[in-house]
């Protein structure tokens, strides 16, 4: 049997977000200062700049994280690294290389308790069944999900995507049923939810957190002809098109 102390009970950790098995902590202050470093702390609290932390119940549903993400676990918990073979390895490295995500993402299950490193990002937690059991990610957000989803690399529809636009060819796609969670460079109140319905979306600019894999993405001029894309001054434009939804941050991050 195992107790805990001051963990749910701490009157410096607010829960703020739960999903699934996936619940989500904020430190309201940062206590562990020094007279030097005091006034920055005090401040960084009052802006929102928060140490945040994800606690996973494993006895509801195993996790997949991001490879160092886990802190400390206790209970009957078993890690293994959910490859399945050597295709299995080769794909998941192949992933792991193009889309700038670690290849092998260590998956936990048991009856026992998962606590994530705290972190200063915002921790978005999302239902991929909300997106149409099939999301799309921009590199470096993924932080942990039900270990029933699937992975895959996901490649733009055109290489002048990778070329044109400086965004890469691949990205992380995640289907399935079941939570997800992503480390954010903006808060959840910030963030911008499109929805299409058979339309398109044009953003100049790396904005977009993530999207519907039923979406087209393409990296394309913003006007018809070269000299109209110039007139603009906008010049290329990333487009999703189609139907499904687009989560958008308020500024380049």
């Amino acid at each position: 049997m195992i107790t805990y102390q001051n963990l749910y009970n701490n009157s410096n950790m607010t829960q703020i977000a739960e999903r699934g098995n996936i619940k989500v902590f904020e430190h309201q202050r940062d206590l562990s200062v020094t007279p030097g470093s005091a006034m920055n702390a005090y401040f960084a609290s009052e802006m929102n700049v928060r140490r945040r932390q994800v606690i996973c119940d494993l006895s509801q549903a195993p996790v997949t994280v991001q490879a160092g993400a886990m802190q400390w676990m206790v209970g009957n918990v078993t890690c293994t690294t959910g490859v399945k073979g050597v295709g299995d390895l080769f794909g998941k490295a192949l992933r792991g290389a193009v889309t700038s995500e670690s290849a092998i993402k260590p998956e936990y299950q048991g009856t026992g308790l998962l606590v994530l490193e705290p972190t200063y990002r915002y921790i978005i937690t999302l239902d991929v069944t909300d997106w149409g059991n099939s999301i799309v990610l921009d590199d470096g957000l993924f932080l942990a999900c039900y270990s029933s989803l699937q992975h895959k690399t996901v490649m733009r529809s055109n290489v002048s995507s990778a070329v044109a636009g400086n965004e890469g060819l691949f990205n992380l796609g995640i289907q399935g049923y079941g939570a997800l969670c992503l480390e954010s460079p903006c808060p959840e109140e910030e963030l911008i939810e499109v929805t299409l319905d058979n339309d398109e979306l044009k953003i100049d600019g790396n904005m977009a957190l993530a999207w519907s894999g039923s979406l087209n993405f393409t990296v394309e001029r913003s006007g018809k002809s070269l000299v109209g894309s110039a007139a603009s001054g906008e010049g290329l434009v990333n487009v999703y098109r189609g139907t499904g939804k687009v989560l958008l941050a308020p500024t380049l991050y």
